[in-house]
């Protein structure tokens, strides 16, 4: 990653500071309980932060977006590169001078920029950021013997920083814990099907013809929470069950440091699965443990987006948080993130979460919770099914987990609209109160795939009954990047954005899942049911899972 190191030299000091701006909350930020405490950071002890500086121009980013990922447009596929992403977005002069005097004031001057120069990444002593930051105190806690320095209370900025910046990242997120992908056997005895590549290319219709070929097409996985995958069990796992297609056995690039020790099930699983349906095409894999206690992987990611000119066409993401838990500064800026992404072609999939709608617990209250990145509204959303008859390749229903529902951040974006309230009327006498979920919010997922009882290869040992939707979105993903390897023989762009054109199909090219509904709140409302699914779209299985060739057909068009 080529990153561009700043040096200021501008004298500047504050004769008269204003500290009245709390970036995302004035309240104290609450550690979860799996995170133990262990210490308080020394003052001289060595912090990365990384300021999240305002960009300019952010609702033409959006514009752009959207005429770029619709079909009906004349600038349709007419995707943007990160230099004409980076001219559009960047920071003002006023903006970056006032951040960069503020800093430097701090006697901070050891900061790298990207090349969009929306982020800045700043080493200083927690001392320093503590002035820089007042009412941070930092603090080390510990979770699965992974360390992480988080400060537990609000900071502020000078009132004129304040209005430059979105968030400073290093301070208050911490990684949640990854998605459930839960052993469980159904079947109480006999021989269980289990989900294999053989099993994915039979249900969605993909021949041994169908694997890529193009030299300049790629797809990748992100890892995050100290999850690595290990090249002898892709390698074994293709020995085991990739005998019906070309595939590859090796990972092309991994942009990252990959950490010691055993692997892990879900880095195994996103591997081994986009690269069995994304078969013989070029895979990356992003891991980011973080190179300080104090950086976010997540952020590092999408801070990695912004500086590399050459990317894979798809990424999947099995991850995510509860959207109250984050602050909605911060869900916002990373909204623009994907939007950059977007623009320049490239398409963003997101596990769509294992709680169902979830439930949150406020007072005498239940709502359900949403999760984000899921209910972004310029990222992909994939939930998960199961096999009706779990002993043979059948039709598909509702995965009891599969994560769905309405953002309470985000209002409902208008490629969805028709969709999502054609739902909402049809199925009106069976929806759960309204009192939990905000009926005008961004509702996901947008399709699913199967996310129940997979075979991975974890440590060199085949492991059965490995489920979530970590499972179906690399799935999808991989489908993707097949149409996308077909679309470029064709002269055609990248998919990019996927959304708007999944819409205007109505369904057209995929399975649609009419069975089953998903875990909510345990309470005597709706007594552990969330959403069920329904005929067209549903806030469980967005529009169904991929038929490949009659998706593949739709695609191919212009």
């Amino acid at each position: 990653m080529n990153k561009l190191r700043l040096v200021f030299s501008l004298p500047f000091l504050f004769s008269s500071v204003v500290w009245s701006g709390y970036l995302e909350s004035d309240q104290d930020v609450l550690i979860p309980q799996e995170w133990a405490h262990v210490d308080r950071v020394g003052p001289t002890e060595e912090l990365e932060l990384t300021f999240a500086l305002k960009q300019q121009n952010v609702h033409l980013l959006e514009e752009k977006l959207r005429l770029v990922s619709d079909p009906d447009s004349v600038q349709y596929g007419k995707h943007l590169s990160l230099e004409e992403v980076a001219s559009l977005v960047r920071p003002s002069d006023l903006t970056e001078k006032v951040v960069h005097r503020w800093l430097q004031s701090h006697g901070i001057t050891n900061c790298l920029t990207i090349r969009t120069q929306d982020f800045l990444q700043c080493t200083m002593t927690a001392e320093t950021a503590e002035r820089l930051l007042p009412g941070s105190r930092f603090h080390r806690y510990m979770r699965d013997g992974h360390y992480l320095v988080r400060s537990s209370a609000p900071y502020s900025v000078p009132d004129d920083v304040h209005h430059h910046l979105d968030f400073v990242g290093g301070l208050h997120r911490l990684p949640p814990k990854g998605l459930d992908l839960s052993k469980k056997q159904k079947s109480k005895a006999g021989f269980h099907l289990g989900v294999t590549p053989a099993v994915l290319r039979t249900r969605y219709n993909l021949t041994s013809a169908d694997v890529g070929s193009v030299q300049n097409n790629s797809q990748a996985v992100a890892q995050f929470l100290e999850q690595y995958y290990h090249p002898a069990d892709l390698a074994e796992f293709m020995a085991m069950f990739g005998g019906g297609f070309q595939h590859r056995s090796e990972v092309d690039r991994v942009v990252g440091t990959q950490g010691g020790g055993k692997a892990g099930i879900e880095a195994s699983l996103d591997v081994e699965y986009i690269m069995s349906t994304g078969a013989n095409i070029s895979t990356w894999v992003f891991t980011n443990p973080g190179r300080h206690e104090s950086q976010e992987p997540f952020l590092q990611w999408m801070i990695l987006l912004s500086n590399m000119t050459d990317l894979p066409w798809v990424h999947t993401i099995s991850y995510g948080d509860d959207e109250d838990s984050l602050s909605a500064a911060y869900m916002t800026r990373i909204n623009t993130e994907f939007m950059k992404a977007g623009v320049r072609g490239i398409s963003l999939l997101f596990a769509s979460g294992d709680s169902g709608a979830g439930c949150r617990h406020l007072g005498k209250e239940n709502t359900f919770r949403p999760s984000f990145p899921a209910s972004s509204p310029y990222v992909t959303t994939v939930g998960g099914t199961s096999f009706k008859n779990p002993y043979k390749v059948t039709y598909e229903v509702t995965d009891s987990i599969s994560g769905g529902g309405f953002s309470n951040i985000f209002k409902m974006p208008d490629y969805q609209t028709t969709a999502v309230n054609s739902y909402l009327k049809t199925v009106a006498a069976s929806l759960p109160p309204k009192s939990y979920f905000n009926t005008s919010g961004r509702a996901y997922p947008d399709m699913a795939a199967l996310s129940d009882n997979y075979w991975v290869v974890s440590n060199r040992v085949p492991v059965p009954w490995v489920s979530g939707t970590s499972a179906s979105t690399p799935v999808v993903g991989g489908m993707l990047s097949l149409i996308n390897d077909q679309r470029f023989m064709k002269g055609l762009p990248a998919l990019g954005f996927l959304n708007p054109r999944l819409y205007k199909l109505n369904g057209k090219a995929l399975f649609d899942v009419t069975e089953g509904c998903h875990y909510g709140c345990l309470d005597e409302q709706v007594q552990g049911q969330g959403f069920c699914a329904a005929p067209s779209w549903d806030p469980v299985t967005g529009w169904g899972t991929p038929n490949y060739p009659a998706l593949l057909a739709v695609l191919l068009s212009d």
